[in-house]
């Protein structure tokens, strides 16, 4: 081949390769302007009024999601769940899932799923319930989430009644014995851990704009070196 054949498919190698970086630059920043959108969303909806029990009944979840919730509700303990294999602060543990029931009764047998917090476990499944217990009737403010989609195997583990792998609603009100509400309330309060029996807040999911910038900058610096590569190159080979 050449030189200037070489030269001819090296460049187009690097059009090639110049192209795909760019593109990949252009869809992160796209991905950025998509989650300060959504941080946006979830701003105003945190910076609301809390919204009662009562008035969740029949609304979208998509409208609802992340809007904070008052709660006043009787806890059934009794039937208690945990979400295994679970992390904070680098420690393994369980999120300690707990059916309540709303004071005013509006919700009537349908269970209301508050995820009370983080509890230590060295084998990231079991829980001593018993002392995780607050009190009979929580009043506690919270941050309404969606059950995450559907996905296949066993929603429960084998070795742990108790506790589930994935938070399938179905399975959760086969083992509760009656309805859950499409949602779940994240209770909000103290994420500092001061007593391993006792359950830890976990921090809602943080509003700033991910690595989005800082991968689009990387991909624009690798069709930069892809440029300077390919000029360097036939510079040389001019020479």
């Amino acid at each position: 081949m050449s030189s200037k054949a070489k030269t001819i498919a090296f460049g187009l190698l690097t059009a090639v390769a110049v192209g795909v970086c760019v593109r990949l630059g252009l869809w992160q920043l796209d991905r950025l302007q998509q989650r300060r959108a959504q941080n946006a969303i979830v701003a105003s909806r945190g910076a609301a009024a809390p919204l009662p029990l009562a008035a969740l009944q029949g609304q979208d979840t998509s409208v609802t999601h992340w809007r904070r919730v008052r709660i006043e509700a009787v806890a059934d303990y009794a039937n208690e769940l945990v979400h295994a294999t679970r992390t904070q602060n680098g420690s393994p543990g369980v999120h300690l899932l707990t059916p309540v029931r709303p004071l005013d009764g509006s919700w009537g047998d349908t269970a209301i799923l508050v995820l009370r917090g983080y509890l230590y476990a060295a084998d990231g499944r079991t829980a001593d319930f018993a002392k995780a217990r607050e009190a009979d009737t929580l009043r506690l403010d919270a941050v309404l989430t969606s059950f995450p989609p559907k996905r296949g195997g066993q929603a429960t583990m084998q070795s742990s009644p108790r506790a589930m792998r994935l938070l399938d609603r179905d399975t959760i009100g086969t083992l509760v014995g009656r309805p859950v509400a499409p949602f779940v309330l994240l209770a909000l309060g103290d994420t500092i851990m001061q007593d391993i029996t006792r359950p830890t807040r976990v921090p809602p999911p943080a509003i700033n704009d991910g690595p989005h910038l800082s991968y689009a900058l990387q991909w624009f610096s690798f069709a930069t070196v892809f440029l300077v590569g390919f000029v360097a190159f036939a510079r040389t080979r001019r020479r």
